[in-house]
């Protein structure tokens, strides 16, 4: 298909809810939403009135559909990616401290550094650059302190991993050669190492979608974890579910967290948030009608 130029008019704030209005849209407060997009625009709104369209070509709404709804699934996306973050942080930690215990223990505390241990050099030597400029930009008071004390160019990993990113984690896992240690570390949380990989890989990505406040309620993912065969611990009968829906993405969460922490309450959170904003479709979502009943989710 031959591409085209740009040539859609810009419309002031006014003309943008005249412009909804002339497609179909209710409005219960207009004032209230001018504020809403002169603070949160128009382009990022319209993932959120996207499912109130009949007519997605020609854009044009249902008769019932109203700005405040919109507005709601924007609301209900806000909290959803707050919560998820904060989950995502107890399962980031455990994953740093596992890692850096584990190969510590089984090899040595300076383990990062050693190039036999990973499949492939280039690769290695990359992340261990970014890991690098991760180290000579941090000024937390324990990095400055060994670098006034020691003439190691790297810390020991158990404090090397502290400043370093979630995703050069993944991909030194991603990159260990196939053994015992890493076998250890998937294990540590229920998992076999090739699907612990495709989950790490999963939160990388996921973390880094709610990081940039991007749209994640009713999200097709990019990154598609394996399904295990095999966990260790409950999780998901139905095999038939997608692994690229947020269902899927959160039955993974739950499942670290009960590992992580398995006094949590991220459940509960969740339930609570649906009753809060009970018009969310959880079918959008990926949620299969039977999710309840899933030994995983009760």
């Amino acid at each position: 298909m031959a591409k085209v130029s740009y040539t859609k008019i810009f419309h002031s704030y006014q003309e943008q809810i005249t412009l909804l209005k002339s497609r179909g849209m209710q409005f219960s407060d207009e004032n209230k939403a001018l504020h809403l997009l002169e603070n949160i625009s128009y382009y990022r709104f319209s993932g959120y009135w996207y499912p109130l369209l009949a007519d997605k070509h020609n854009h044009v709404f249902k008769s019932d559909a109203n700005f405040e709804t919109a507005f709601n699934l924007y609301k209900f996306d806000r909290e959803l990616r707050k919560l998820i973050i904060s989950e995502l942080e107890k399962i980031e930690v455990a994953v740093r401290s596992k890692t850096a215990y584990i190969l510590s223990t089984e090899c040595n505390a300076f383990w990062i550094e050693d190039t036999a241990l990973f499949a492939n050099t280039a690769k290695h030597r990359t992340t261990l650059a970014k890991i690098g400029d991760e180290l000579s930009r941090s000024d937390e008071e324990f990095i400055l302190s060994f670098k006034s004390k020691y003439s190691n160019p790297y810390p020991p990993s158990f404090i090397l991993l502290e400043i370093t990113s979630f995703g050069a984690l993944s991909r030194l896992y991603e990159n260990l050669k196939s053994g015992k240690a890493k076998r250890d570390i998937a294990n540590a949380f229920g998992l076999p190492d090739k699907v612990f990989m495709s989950w790490l890989h999963s939160f990388v990505y996921i973390r880094n979608v709610c990081a940039h406040h991007a749209r994640i309620w009713n999200r097709w993912l990019r990154i598609q974890p394996l399904f295990p065969k095999n966990a260790t611990n409950t999780w998901l009968i139905n095999k038939q579910v997608g692994n690229n829906r947020m269902y899927y993405a959160l039955s993974m969460i739950l499942y670290m967290l009960n590992t992580v922490n398995p006094k949590h309450t991220f459940r509960q959170k969740l339930e609570n948030l649906f009753q809060k904003y009970p018009n969310v479709d959880r079918q959008a979502m990926g949620f299969p009608a039977d999710w309840q009943n899933e030994p995983l989710w009760q």
